[in-house]
């Protein structure tokens, strides 16, 4: 089972850890995960305006590269599936975009949005499969209750990113009973942590990122897991919930295979 797999800027500095869990849960399950041999930032935030087409088109590069590596496009940070992903829906459905983009970057063949882009979560529940996850863990976490955080990007817009109901999903969820631990609802689990306005006004971060541990402390969760960089950071230095340790979701998986 091979994948190409777009990494992106903050998984090779600050989020080191959420890209290398990453890579030896894969091994353990036979999966490979191959990085793309050239790649640029996607960009981290997606341009809403019609008319801007350059910070668009990192992002196409990469969704060719994989396209004529003849492979799905596997992602992880949460900012980069989600800019990756909205990029892809632009050249699919918009034809002046996709003109614009082709015409710059003259690649040989034309890219209209012919690359399946998944989460690295979607890897695991589409193509792997939870029950064969469960087979292959030999650290169950059980007796863990874990709170899912998905925040503001990896469901939003629901029906480009598509990955899960945008009100009510249920794949972190899944994931983390996968694992064996207990997974715990809460009604803060995707809301904003306030992460983007965190340097511009820090109080308003703080009173967003508390709220989503706190939320979580109440029904019981002693453990929040994130995809995203940005709200692992905001969440641990603006959250100061006790009680309630933030790490990546891939380093529970690493842990519950026995390869953390």
């Amino acid at each position: 089972m091979k994948f190409s797999y777009y990494p992106g800027c903050t998984l090779k500095t600050k989020a080191k850890d959420l890209d290398r869990y990453a890579r030896a849960a894969c091994e353990a399950l036979g999966v490979d995960l191959a990085e793309l041999p050239e790649w640029q930032c996607c960009g981290a935030v997606y341009t809403m305006a019609k008319d801007e087409i350059a910070s668009k088109l990192s992002s196409v590069r990469a969704l060719a590269s994989a396209r004529d590596l003849g492979t799905d496009l596997v992602t992880l940070c949460s900012a980069c599936h989600n800019v990756i992903k909205q990029v892809n829906n632009d050249m699919r459905t918009n034809a002046d975009i996709a003109l614009r983009a082709n015409n710059y970057l003259k690649l040989d063949t034309p890219y209209t949005g012919e690359t399946n882009v998944l989460h690295f979560l979607e890897m695991l529940r589409d193509r792997v499969g939870f029950d064969a996850l469960k087979a292959k863990v030999t650290n169950p976490l059980t007796g863990r209750k874990i709170g899912a955080y998905y925040g503001c990007l990896l469901l939003r817009p629901s029906k480009v990113m598509a990955m899960d109901d945008a009100e009510n999903p249920t794949i972190i969820e899944d994931f983390i009973r996968a694992i064996g631990a207990t997974p715990v609802v809460y009604g803060m689990r995707n809301e904003c942590c306030g992460g983007y306005v965190t340097l511009e006004n820090k109080g308003s971060a703080k009173k967003r990122s508390s709220a989503v541990l706190e939320s979580a402390k109440s029904k019981g969760a002693d453990t929040v897991v994130t995809a995203c960089p940005l709200c692992l950071y905001n969440l641990k230095k603006n959250g100061g919930t006790d009680g309630v340790d933030v790490v990546y979701f891939t380093e529970l998986l690493a842990e519950a295979l026995g390869v953390k």
